[in-house]
């Protein structure tokens, strides 16, 4: 192009481009023979014949690698033993400070710091019933063994 040839409009340059894609549409229709016609149907009917295995396909791929990357971020398991509960011993829950709910500082707003603590009070209420279970389990034990040995 040379300096004095205006640029066309972005709007002339889409209803070109339209009118060309409908030309060439239309052409390219009119002037497929009748093998043309059975090679698309070939092409449309396989595809709707393997899309399904295809999916299928897939999803099973997708779902090992969420199992591979599930696998690899478990890692060895529960953090706590359930022995560890039998000693009566206190231990710290990871990621929960005792003095973080009395002492929240100014952060900026964080998601789901109700559930944390929701949470942690859950763990903690769970942990206490299990501890005094144990120990009423532990009385009733002592308890049986005097009554032995005072029968005896």
């Amino acid at each position: 192009m040379s300096d004095s040839d205006p640029q066309p409009s972005i709007s002339e340059m889409l209803a070109t481009g339209l009118s060309n894609f409908k030309h060439n549409a239309k052409s390219s229709i009119e002037h497929l023979g009748g093998r043309d016609w059975i090679r698309i149907i070939m092409i449309v009917g396989t595809y709707l014949l393997i899309r399904p295995h295809l999916v299928k396909y897939g999803m099973r791929k997708q779902q090992k690698a969420h199992e591979e990357a599930e696998a690899a971020t478990a890692g060895t398991g529960a953090e706590i033993h359930p022995n560890e509960l039998r000693g009566g011993k206190k231990f710290a829950i990871p990621g929960v400070n005792d003095s973080e709910e009395e002492e929240e500082e100014a952060k900026p707003a964080e998601w789901g710091k109700k559930a944390r603590v929701r949470q942690r009070r859950f763990i903690r209420g769970r942990l206490e019933e299990e501890e005094r279970r144990l120990l009423d389990e532990q009385e009733t034990e002592s308890d049986k063994e005097i009554e032995e040995l005072l029968t005896r």
